[in-house]
C-alpha cells in the first residue's frame, strides 16, 4: 500500500495519472468509477486531459453501486450522477458504462448478472474509491464480509445522514437499500486508487492504513491487496502514526516507479 499525503489538487492529478496510464497502455482499459464527493476533482482533471486529447472512446467502465428503488433518471441515482459528472464530459460511450440495476424485479439475479459482466470484461484495471466516515468502501458497511460479492445491502443511519446532503438535507429521501460491489469484487481490480480529504475522514483513513484488518472497518481489507494507492490530504492524514514515514517514502520514490 502506497500512501501519498498532499494537497487535494495534487491528489486529483495523481489519481488521473493512474487512469491515464491505464488508457495509454490499453485504450480499451476497464475503469471502475465511484460517486460521492471524493472523486469529483479526479473527474475534473480527466475532463481537462480529455480536452487536451486524451481519448476514452474505447474504454469501458463499471459503477461501484446503485440505490434500490429510485426511478430511472432520478438526479441522485448513481447512473445519472456518472452520466453527468463523467460520461457527458468525456468521449466515453454511455453504452460502455454499466452499473448494478437497482430497479430490477429480481435483485439477486441482477447482482449475479453484474458480477458476470465484470468478469466477462476481463476485470477492472483501475478502480477509483472513496471512503466513508465509518470506513465503508462502496456501500460495504461495517460488518460486511471481506470476501463479499455484489449484493443488496441496508445502509446504516450514519451513511444515510452523510448522504442526505445530496437529497436536499432530507434523510428520509435517502433510500435504505443499495446494490453494491462486494469487498471481494473490489479487491479483484488490478489497481485500487482511494482518495480521501478532510478531517472527518481521518479516523477511517487511520483504520484503513494502520488498523487491523477487520469487518468493523471494511476498507481495511485493502491492506491485503497487492496494488493500492491511498491519496489523502493533511487533514485526512491527521491520525496516521506513520505520516512522517509516508512523506519520506514519497519524497524518495524512484523517478522510474509509477503509482
Amino acid at each position: 500500500m502506497e500512501v501519498v499525503i498532499d494537497r487535494p489538487e495534487v491528489l486529483a492529478a495523481l489519481a488521473a495519472d493512474a487512469v491515464e496510464a491505464a488508457i495509454r497502455r490499453a485504450p480499451d482499459a476497464v475503469l471502475g468509477l465511484a460517486t460521492g464527493s471524493s472523486p469529483l476533482a479526479v473527474y475534473d482533471e480527466l475532463a481537462r486531459r480529455h480536452a487536451e486529447g486524451l481519448s476514452f472512446a474505447r474504454a469501458r467502465a463499471f459503477l461501484l453501486d446503485e440505490y434500490v428503488g429510485l426511478p430511472p433518471g432520478h438526479p441522485e441515482g448513481y447512473r445519472t450522477v456518472i452520466e453527468r459528472d463523467v460520461v457527458a464530459r468525456l468521449d466515453l460511450p454511455s453504452a460502455a458504462v454499466l452499473g448494478p440495476d437497482g430497479s430490477a424485479e429480481d435483485l439477486a439475479a441482477a447482482c449475479a448478472d453484474y458480477e458476470r459482466a465484470i468478469a466477462e470484461a476481463g476485470g477492472v484495471d483501475v478502480q477509483i474509491l472513496g471512503i466513508g466516515t465509518d470506513g465503508h468502501v462502496a456501500f460495504n458497511e461495517p460488518g460486511s464480509s471481506l470476501a463479499s460479492r455484489t449484493r443488496i445491502k441496508t445502509l446504516t443511519e450514519q451513511t444515510r445522514r452523510d448522504n442526505a446532503r445530496f437529497f436536499g438535507g432530507d434523510i428520509d429521501a435517502v433510500p435504505r437499500h443499495v446494490l453494491t460491489q462486494g469487498l471481494g469484487t473490489i479487491s479483484a481490480a488490478r489497481h485500487l486508487v482511494l482518495v480521501a480529504t478532510g478531517r472527518h475522514k481521518a479516523e477511517a483513513v487511520h483504520q484503513l492504513v494502520e488498523g487491523p484488518v477487520s469487518a468493523m472497518w471494511p476498507a481495511s481489507v485493502l491492506q491485503m491487496h497487492p496494488h493500492v494507492t491511498v491519496l489523502v490530504d493533511p487533514a485526512a492524514a491527521g491520525r496516521l502514526q506513520l505520516a512522517a514515514y509516508f512523506r519520506e517514502t514519497w519524497a524518495a520514490k524512484p523517478a522510474w516507479q509509477a503509482l
